[in-house]
């Protein structure tokens, strides 16, 4: 058996491959014409965990969310989700994820509701259903008081939020998040980052949270570490800092990347 017939194997809808991970990247390659943006990337993300993604801005990360939301076809490599091989059965694999893009996708003309439903329509979830998932995602978030206002009227934090809300209306068990606190204040970065937390800490779901910012970082984190393409470290936060001979999250990274940083973000 070949390799990659084994990987394929591994992540079948069998009953025992519950136990697979969240995410699995096995050998991932993409490239853009003659350049390449991810390099033969391999890491996995643990079930009921929060794994950081750090790595500059033209890193690869969105690329890589890009690949495994099917956005992007594979060009080499294989991708997982809880078992599930997301070439060979897609809907299984991308039933079981919710996506916060960097960008916002809201309907701003809509109400806080009319976006959710829409989401739900999307996903073949019946009204009356989406009713109930949308007031328990709202009531989750703190948002349930401005279930009827049109999205316009939110603030950045509440409009993050409410993102958030629409990934986890179909019950995902992993949610990827791409930069989801750029543009936003101190405050509403801490609070979004609290409540992502939460929803590892008190629901199980599994998180990959892609970030160029150190500080949004915590010790007890994973973390994969992300730079021109390629992999330069993953595992537990400690151990990467321990492993490249750093004293924290920012020297670890500077001594792995040769970047220097400035404002508890790291620059090319």
């Amino acid at each position: 058996m070949t390799a990659a017939d084994a990987f394929s194997a591994g992540i079948s809808s069998r009953p025992e491959a519950a136990e697979a991970p969240a995410l699995s990247i096995d050998g991932v390659s993409h490239s853009y014409g003659p350049r390449q943006a991810l390099i033969d990337v391999d890491f996995s993300v643990a079930p009921a965990r929060f794994t950081a993604l750090l790595g500059l801005n033209g890193a690869g990360k969105s690329t890589l969310f890009s690949l495994i939301t099917r956005l992007f076809g594979i060009q080499r490599g294989h991708i997982g989700i809880f078992g599930h091989d997301i070439a060979q059965a897609p809907g299984e694999a991308l039933r079981l994820l919710g996506v916060v893009f960097q960008p916002r996708t809201l309907d701003l003309d809509l109400s806080v509701t009319q976006n959710l439903l829409y989401h739900a329509a999307l996903h073949g979830i019946g009204r009356r259903d989406a009713r109930t998932r949308s007031g328990e995602v709202l009531a989750r978030i703190g948002l349930a008081d401005r279930a009827g206002s049109k999205v316009r009227d939110l603030s950045g934090g509440q409009m993050r939020r409410l993102e958030i809300a629409r990934a986890l209306l179909h019950r995902p068990r992993l949610l990827l998040l791409d930069e989801a606190t750029v543009g936003l204040d101190v405050k509403a970065r801490a609070d979004i980052l609290n409540h992502v937390r939460q929803l590892v800490s008190e629901q199980g779901i599994s998180v990959l949270w892609a970030t160029h910012l150190f500080d949004e970082i915590g010790a007890s984190d994973d973390l994969v570490v992300l730079h021109q393409g390629r992999v330069l470290a993953r595992g537990k936060v400690t151990q990467v800092i321990a492993d490249a001979g750093g004293s924290d999250i920012n020297t670890a990274f500077m001594r792995l990347t040769g970047s220097t940083a400035q404002n508890g973000s790291p620059t090319p």
